[in-house]
């Protein structure tokens, strides 16, 4: 264990940075943006969508993973900047994995919903 914090005053040192992480995802990256504000559209419709606590949890779950895999696709990319300016095959392998973690992400919740829907409405 590295020496520093501990105990409660870690915690609330790491709530703090982690509160620091979302205000500077949402004023720095569109994407991220875009995200949030396509899941919380997508959490509103889901109380009218889903029957059942499961079916809940089934829609939402997935927009909570966006969220988190598009804070860590960014975090790749400001890294893989801050450390050159260069192009380089490995930076933009990082770069491209990144944004196909958000892919498979989005397909997911496409998957999910449209069954969701497709099994409310047309079974």
């Amino acid at each position: 264990m590295k020496p520093g914090l501990s105990g409660i005053t870690r915690i609330m040192a790491a709530t703090r940075n982690s509160f620091r992480g979302i205000r500077d995802a949402w004023q720095h990256e569109s994407a991220f943006r875009l995200d949030t504000c396509l899941s919380v559209v997508l959490l509103l419709i889901s109380f009218w969508l889903a029957q059942t606590l499961v079916e809940w949890l089934l829609l939402i779950l997935p927009l909570f993973l966006l969220i988190i895999i598009e804070v860590l696709n960014s975090a790749i990319e400001n890294t893989v900047d801050r450390i050159g300016g260069e192009r380089h095959i490995l930076s933009g392998r990082a770069k491209d994995m990144g944004s196909a973690a958000v892919m498979f992400c989005l397909v997911l919740i496409a998957i999910i919903w449209l069954s969701m829907i497709w099994s409310r409405f047309f079974v």
